[in-house]
């Protein structure tokens, strides 16, 4: 019997913990953001005078980072599960690293600008 030794890069409990804490941090701003729009009178500058809030836009970028590092880990999965050709996975790896710092670039503008 051959004695096989089941190493790896150990993501396993490290990537788990990260999906339900950005899973919890979306969850929170979710449910934060529904009772605060319910609440607030359906005139535009009451919803102007809530998102220009620090705290609301410091909030929103946080859930935003959240999403991106979710998808991150959630889409390296796949790719790591489905696609064996390293090359194909190394180029759709670096395609989504591209594609969500674009992302996170994006809701910086929009968020703060």
């Amino acid at each position: 019997m051959v004695d096989r030794k089941l190493t790896g890069a150990h993501y396993g409990l490290r990537d788990w913990a990260m999906q339900r804490a950005t899973a919890v941090i979306m969850l929170i701003y979710t449910v934060v953001l529904i009772a605060f729009l319910l609440a607030l009178p359906k005139e535009y500058a009451a919803w102007q005078a809530f998102f220009d809030q620090t705290w609301v836009k410091l909030f929103t970028q946080v859930s935003f980072i959240a999403l991106f590092l979710h998808a991150w880990v959630g889409i390296r999965d796949l790719w790591m599960d489905y696609i064996k050709s390293f090359g194909l996975r190394l180029f759709l790896q670096v395609a989504t690293i591209v594609w969500l710092v674009g992302c996170l670039v994006y809701s910086v503008k929009v968020i703060w600008g």
